[in-house]
């Protein structure tokens, strides 16, 4: 009798056991790294950005996705800014950085990134280098509409839109935008947004830009870094810390 008990506790528990840890497969992709097939897309719209006279370099975005800042925008003071989204691969932010650093243009760090990837037609990345130059790479998998428009000193990239309007409006609002680069990426997300944004809608938005000792207290490049993660209306409620920002850390703002 206690043999029988035994028996059927072992297999009680090995049912609880696979109920609380069911399997994630993972795909491989060209960097070396594994990335789950279950992620959710990163559908976003986004725009990474240089100023010349500052010395700035950015990456605002908005996406339909949880936490989108912890994913998309990547910047080091005098070297360029990221945005890596859609089918996300991360190793783009660290990996684009280091070859910017090293002297690649942002056109040969985006080749660069592609052509290592396997997972390259279901990428999108935009990059700006330490020089502004601007490049960006829409792979042929991304769910329409998707696509991406270059000009001086920015580029602006998107997936899963409503339309092409939304990349062409943010580009026109970033161009007639005066004021500083921080108010420049909002007025391009909110053009977005006005123009149809994400098919899916809209939860979480992020800013992050980068000058030399420009964070806090002088000891980091990180001159603004906030992030929305969950909000009906999150490129306002960016927009609104932002204001706070500029009240709390005047310094950092001349």
């Amino acid at each position: 009798m206690r043999s029988r008990c035994l028996v059927l506790a072992l297999v009680a528990l090995a049912g609880c056991a696979s109920f609380r840890s069911p399997l994630v497969r993972h795909g491989r992709h060209g960097n070396g790294g594994s990335q789950p097939r279950q992620a959710p897309v990163v559908a976003t719209f986004s725009i990474v950005a240089h100023d010349p006279v500052r010395k700035e370099w950015g990456v605002a975005v908005q996406s339909r996705v949880l936490g989108v800042g912890s994913i998309v925008p990547w910047a080091r003071a005098g070297v360029g800014a990221i945005a890596t989204q859609a089918w996300a691969n991360t190793d783009f932010g660290p990996d684009g950085l280091r070859l910017l650093g090293n002297g690649k243009s942002a056109a040969e760090a985006v080749a660069t990134l592609v052509k290592g990837d396997r997972g390259r037609d279901h990428r999108q990345v935009g990059v700006v280098d330490a020089r502004g130059a601007a490049a960006a790479y829409t792979g042929t998998g991304c769910l329409a509409w998707a696509g991406h428009k270059i000009g001086k000193h920015y580029c602006v990239q998107g997936n899963i839109l409503a339309n092409e309007t939304v990349v062409a409006g943010m580009a026109t609002a970033f161009e007639k935008t005066k004021g500083r680069l921080a108010d420049r990426m909002i007025a391009a997300l909110r053009a977005g947004q006005n123009n149809g944004g994400d098919k899916r809608g809209r939860q979480s938005a992020a800013i992050l830009i980068v000058r030399e000792r420009g964070g806090y207290a002088g000891r980091s490049d990180r001159m603004v870094d906030l992030r929305v993660e969950d909000h009906k209306t999150p490129i306002e409620e960016l927009a609104r810390i932002l204001k706070l920002h500029k009240r709390t850390f005047g310094r950092r703002w001349r």
